[in-house]
């Protein structure tokens, strides 16, 4: 059985495929000696020796056996990810040399990490804090620079900071609490009911800056979700093709074609937008299009934003009509295609000929510029927090407010301070200082293998 806490652990680093490098990590108390075993220094020096932080140029073998041509670097602990010894060998890229040294590697005493293992390390290590360890995830999914400056920040302890702040002012007032309700005889600083609301709401102020700056996370990390609305043949899956600049979906004069959900991203002014192509909207008797027509109108509904295309060389349809009634108007953009026919009433309509490539880029920057309007991209100390934290993060609050209403109603103050209790134990699970090792494991099995 596998000893999480003393085994030396390895795995592929790299992603899968030809590449200039491939990269394999050891980490625990063997990783030098593992090494030994299959590295031969090309010139002669003994890894015994090894330097920490340094590079050494060599040859792995299996017996006499020569595997490939590589670069090995030790990094002693504590100084290193994972705060223990950690051994990486850069080799060629591709599956057959990183999987060959990986396998030498394991037949050599070293276990196959699971997923997320190194990164678990750094954290029961002490080296991280659980915000920091699921920053990490963020840097390598980020889908804008905006994202990876946010995610980056995290990782050198930003949201660790400010969450350190909020628990020092928690403390301070339980130690304030229970002095006097364990020692009432001596001359302690007199608490009121004024200190302590003075105390929760320095928390409770620093905990909605914090919601503030986090509340377009979702954007951050997913992309804006925007949604092409529309009748059938209207011209939405040319839309998308022309934002990809690809024949991603399937464009006929066929009313109907696009039947299913066709999702793709793309990057404007450093926004990612997630753009849904979505079934036209009609009533229909065929049973497969009448789900997709169901799936347009849901999708709609959720969007962060919705470009909702009509025919310019036609007059808007009763069907039209009602769908634009049950759309939020803040977050459309409506939009007038195919200018190039005969043009009926268009009002404000933002007029496009997706064929012949008039209007898009206005269209781009009206997208952009709505999103700016609603301050999704965020301020300069945005912050990315994922569903587990601003729930915790949400308890926490609602733990201070219920020991203000408390306070209000001149509730004893041992029964007040189970609320603050509550939201230290909330707080601290975000960092992870509470949390049972069930759910570190679960939060650390969705990273990739290797990190």
């Amino acid at each position: 059985m596998p000893n999480y806490d003393t085994d030396t652990i390895a795995a592929i680093s790299t992603g899968t495929g030809s590449a200039g490098i491939g990269i394999i990590r050891l980490s625990g108390n063997e990783a030098l000696n593992i090494a030994k075993n299959i590295f031969k220094s090309a010139t002669g020096k003994n890894l015994d020796l090894a330097e920490t932080q340094k590079l050494y140029y060599g040859h792995i073998y299996d017996n006499n056996n020569l595997i490939d041509e590589v670069l090995l670097t030790y990094m002693k602990g504590p100084h290193s990810y994972t705060a223990e010894d950690i051994v990486e060998i850069n080799c060629h890229g591709g599956i057959i040399p990183t999987r060959k040294i990986l396998e030498l590697i394991l037949e050599n005493g070293a276990r196959h990490a699971q997923p997320g293992e190194f990164t678990k390390r750094a954290f029961l290590n002490g080296r991280i804090d659980l915000t920091q360890a699921e920053s990490v995830m963020d840097i390598i999914s980020a889908k804008s620079e905006k994202a990876l400056e946010v995610s980056v920040n995290q990782l050198n302890g930003s949201l660790k900071n400010k969450l350190k702040e909020i628990d020092s002012i928690l403390i301070d007032l339980m130690v304030l609490i229970e002095s006097n309700l364990d020692y009432p005889e001596y001359d302690i600083e007199e608490i009121t009911n004024e200190k302590v609301k003075n105390y929760l709401n320095q928390a409770l102020k620093k905990i909605n800056k914090i919601l503030e700056q986090s509340k377009n996370s979702a954007v951050m990390r997913e992309g804006v979700k925007t949604v092409i609305l529309g009748k059938p043949n209207v011209g939405k899956s040319s839309l998308l093709n022309t934002f990809l600049n690809n024949e991603r979906a399937i464009v006929t004069e066929i009313p109907g074609t696009t039947r299913d959900i066709i999702e793709e991203s793309i990057i404007l002014d450093n926004i990612p937008f997630r753009i849904i192509d979505t079934a036209g909207i009609r009533e229909t008797e065929n049973k497969v299009e009448k789900i997709g027509v169901e799936k347009s109108l849901q999708f709609a509904k959720e969007a962060d934003l919705v470009l909702f295309l009509r025919d310019a060389s036609t007059n808007l349809t009763e069907d039209e009509k009602k769908i634009i009634k049950t759309l939020d108007h803040n977050k459309t953009i409506f939009i007038a295609n195919k200018i190039d026919l005969n043009n009926s009433e268009l009002n404000d309509w933002h007029q496009i000929s997706v064929k012949n490539d008039v209007g898009i880029e206005e269209l781009k920057k009206m997208m952009v510029n709505l999103v700016y309007s609603g301050d999704i991209e965020g301020t300069e100390n945005s912050l990315i927090l994922n569903e587990r934290q601003l729930s915790l993060l949400h308890n926490v609050k609602r733990n201070l407010l219920e020991a203000l209403t408390a306070l209000e109603h001149s509730v004893p103050e041992e029964l007040y301070a189970i609320n603050i209790n509550e939201a230290l134990d909330n707080l601290r699970a975000i960092t992870g200082e509470t949390l049972g090792t069930d759910v570190i494991d679960t939060i650390f099995e969705r990273f990739c293998i290797g990190k």
